[in-house]
């Protein structure tokens, strides 16, 4: 079938290998959920969710207060599932100062969030939460899964560290406080199986290939907070590409504007669908505030189905390389 053809009759909406898997332990969660949700999403019942756009800073108090207000608004728009980006909680402008502030995943910060969902009667989704280390010097890098009864799901460190001189920027060196993980996270929830990752994950597609060949992930989170830089080159087209090549929906909650006088990012929180078309994306990029998008897994499995590069891929641990000694 035609390209153009195969497009025409999708409904879209308008608006890698085992050998590195090998190195990484994986943890699956809630294998064979069955829970009425879970059953409705797998059923392709749309799922009201929406990707955050905010600027954290140095203040704990001050980025709750702001997630706060936007779970809440969220929740009056009949959202179930809400997104925040990278580093949601503090953004410091010394370094060394989100070491101190690093807490396990019981630590009142993460409880106070645990709370707004509970008492939302949302699920949450936390990417780079500054977690506690394995000593004072160190943390990671964190996403957590929060569901609507308040407890944490599922949490997945960080693998790919920031380490890089970004041209006409600054050097960044991410390594130098924070501890990398080493488990691949795919989870599964109502609103479909969710791959969770961070942001400079993002350039790594073999990551995402796994989640969604060997863990049969459907939606990729990817919270993150691009540089100004990094995301006018390459954002929106590395999310897209993500998207396309493993024909899952991907939500990327992004930080935006100015930290402080040393931090930008490049904001542009977006969701898109496994056509690689985005349906939902903030009017203003620096701005604050969240787009809603109804994820319906039904048009995960028509592009799976009229398109099944699951059936068709060929590379993988066990092919052979023409490269001679």
């Amino acid at each position: 079938m035609a390209l153009a053809s195969l497009a025409a009759s999708l409904p879209i909406a308008a608006s890698a290998s085992a050998a590195a898997a090998a190195r990484f332990r994986f943890r699956i969660g809630f294998r064979g959920m069955a829970s009425a949700s879970a059953v409705g999403a797998a059923a392709g019942a749309p799922a009201r969710v929406g990707v955050v756009q905010m600027t954290s800073v140095g203040d704990v108090d001050a980025n709750y207060a702001t997630c706060s207000r936007l779970t809440k608004e969220a929740a009056a728009s009949g959202v179930k599932f809400l997104c925040f980006p990278e580093v949601f909680s503090f953004i410091g402008s010394k370094d060394g100062e989100s070491v101190k502030l690093a807490e396990p995943l019981d630590g009142p910060i993460m409880q106070r969030y645990c709370s707004l969902a509970k008492e939302s009667g949302m699920w949450l989704s936390l990417g780079g939460f500054q977690e506690k280390g394995p000593d004072d010097s160190r943390q990671y890098n964190t996403h957590v899964l929060i569901d609507d009864s308040g407890k944490v799901r599922s949490s997945y460190r960080k693998i790919h560290l920031f380490d890089v001189d970004v041209p006409g920027n600054m050097v960044y060196k991410e390594s130098r406080f924070t501890t990398a993980g080493d488990t691949i996270v795919a989870v599964d929830s109502p609103f479909g199986r969710l791959g969770l990752t961070v942001c400079y994950d993002l350039r790594f597609p073999e990551l995402y290939q796994i989640l969604r060949f060997k863990h049969q992930a459907q939606v990729l989170l990817v919270p993150s907070a691009f540089t100004k830089v990094t995301g006018e080159a390459h954002w929106e087209i590395l999310l897209r590409a993500r998207a396309i090549e493993t024909q899952c929906y991907v939500i990327a909650a992004a930080q935006a504007g100015k930290h402080n006088e040393k931090r930008e990012s490049y904001g542009d929180s977006i969701i898109i669908d496994p056509w690689g078309t985005v349906v939902a994306r903030l009017p203003d990029r620096l701005s604050t505030g969240f787009a809603v998008a109804d994820l319906d897994l039904s048009k995960v499995e028509a592009v799976r189905t009229r398109m099944p590069i699951a059936e068709h891929r060929k590379f993988d641990s066990d092919w052979k390389s023409s490269t001679k000694q």
